[in-house]
Formats: structure tokens, sequence, C-alpha cells
């Protein structure tokens, strides 16, 4: 399979390049994402793509935005890539793009945790918090949260880390009335996917969303949704309370790195082609189960 580490769409302006995403300037109201098949971990951009690991995320992304519309309103749009690209270039693109309406994104991540793991169980066991939320005493790894909690982040350059806040930071960031809007709207997506994911034996561990407000400053859901790049999926069946449980997502790839000498900065480790197929196959297997 090829991989595409970055797209080279010449006869659009490219006004952004994220850890995953190019995004181009298409008109006055319309953006042009190609999500590439580069995969960042602890921040940082690996010089190892995962073949055909975005036209995966873009489905997912369009899955998920098509099943929350009830919810919220989304960035996406009806025009077809073939619209807008030659043959040529969706030769090399593939499934990787998305036309989507040009919205003014948030300053925040907005990220929704049900189970205590990764650094919310670093934060609890230091603390008995996460992320300024009191928790009760004698919560184990992994174990489910008596509620959904919101715990905002900002949103980092690409090489920088992002950096957790507190919900009165985010209040002064963006005022009182946003802040309820997006922690109401992020908590209430979170739990639909959460339960319906369950259904098909996904536990949804966390996740988080990125929104962007219109010229009336509705609020849409936009970037990418509930994919393995952004969220941590675990097999319910193989769930147990106490452990960190294998999941269907770029847990994988961390767990790899860890066992490396590495300073966690730039440039990353080359990924061996047995942790490229092991971490394509865990996401296909969550688009299976999740999609189908």
């Amino acid at each position: 399979m090829n991989a595409l580490h970055e797209s080279n769409l010449s006869r659009f302006n490219r006004i952004h390049q994220g850890k995953v995403r190019d995004i181009y300037d298409l008109d006055a109201q319309h953006l042009l994402i190609v999500t590439t098949d580069r995969v960042s971990a602890f921040d940082v951009v690996m010089p190892t793509p995962i073949p055909s690991k975005g036209e995966l995320l873009s489905r997912m992304t369009r899955f998920w935005m098509n099943k929350t519309r009830h919810i919220i309103p989304n960035q996406l749009t009806n025009i077809q890539p073939s619209d807008v690209l030659n043959a040529d270039e969706l030769a090399v693109v593939g499934d990787r793009v998305m036309i989507v309406r040009k919205f003014k994104p948030l300053p925040v991540e907005a990220i929704v945790r049900g189970y205590l793991v990764g650094s919310g169980w670093k934060d609890y066991q230091q603390t008995g918090q996460v992320c300024g939320h009191p928790l009760p005493a004698g919560l184990k790894q992994a174990q489910k949260l008596p509620q959904a909690i919101f715990t905002p982040s900002t949103k980092a350059a690409v090489g920088d880390h992002d950096e957790n806040i507190s919900r009165a930071q985010l209040v002064a960031i963006m005022g009182e009335d946003k802040t309820a809007q997006v922690e109401q709207l992020a908590l209430s997506i979170y739990q639909f996917a959460a339960d319906y994911a369950l259904e098909r034996g996904i536990i949804i561990a966390d996740t988080k969303f990125e929104f962007g407000e219109d010229e009336n400053g509705v609020i849409h859901l936009i970037d990418e949704v509930l994919t393995p790049d952004s969220s941590r999926f675990w097999p319910a069946n193989q769930y147990v309370v106490g452990t960190n449980p294998p999941s269907f997502d770029k847990q994988y790839i961390r767990d790899y790195l860890e066992t490396l000498d590495w300073a966690k900065k730039a440039p990353g480790p080359t990924l061996p082609a047995e942790v490229v197929q092991n971490t394509l196959t865990k996401y296909q297997e969550a688009e299976r189960l999740l999609t189908a």
C-alpha cells in the first residue's frame, strides 16, 4: 500500500499543516482538508507513516459527523473531492480528502474522559483529582468514572505539547457561555458515542473534540471525530479494572516508544514494519466494529 506522508496540491494555497492534516484554502466559504498517513505520539510526528490511515480517519470522521447531527451541526458539505480535484490529484490523495465549511476554530481541545487511565490516572494517583475534578478515593486504573468529565486543554502548535487547563482558565479565554456550550456538547457527543460503541464491543475510554463557530456564533463540530487517533478505544471483552487494557488506537505506538531510549522530542524514531502493520490492523478493526 502507498503511504501519503505529505500532500502537495500545488494549485491550492496550503494555509496550515498540522500533525496529521494538511489544510488548503479553497474559497471564501470552504477549506480542503487532506488527512495524511502521518502519525504522532507524545506530540511528535513520526517519520514513518501508516499506509491508508488517512483514508480510514476520513471515513470514520464522516461517519460520526453524520451520526451526531441530531446533537450538533458540523463542517461537512455536499461538495465531493472530484468536484475540485483533477484525476491526477485524486490518484495521489485517494479518500483522504474532505471539503468542509470554513469556521472560526475555538481555542480549545475538548477532552472527555469516561475512564481513569493515561495522564488522568497519573494525576489521580498524585492528587486524588483529574484535571481539577475531585474523584472518590480508592479508584483503580482503567475504572469507569462515576460520570464522564470535561477536561479541556490548549491547542499546541506542531512540536509543542498540549497543556491541560482548568475550566476556570477556559472561561477566562472564551467566556462562561461559550465554555458551558462546549462542555455540554462534548459530554453529550461522548455519551451518545460511548453507548453506541459499547453495543458493538468497544469501550471509548476518552476522546477529544474540536469546535468552530460560524458568523452567527453557532458552534459546529470540526476536525476529526472519534477516530483511533483522537480516542482511546478498548475491546469490551478484554476489559479488566486494574489493568491498562489493549487498545484499537495509537496507544500501541506509545507503548512501543516507551521501550526506547528516546527523549520524546523531534525527530521521532523510525517505526518498524511490524509496529506499522499492527497499528493499521488495530485501526481497521475499530473501523469495522464501529461503522460496519
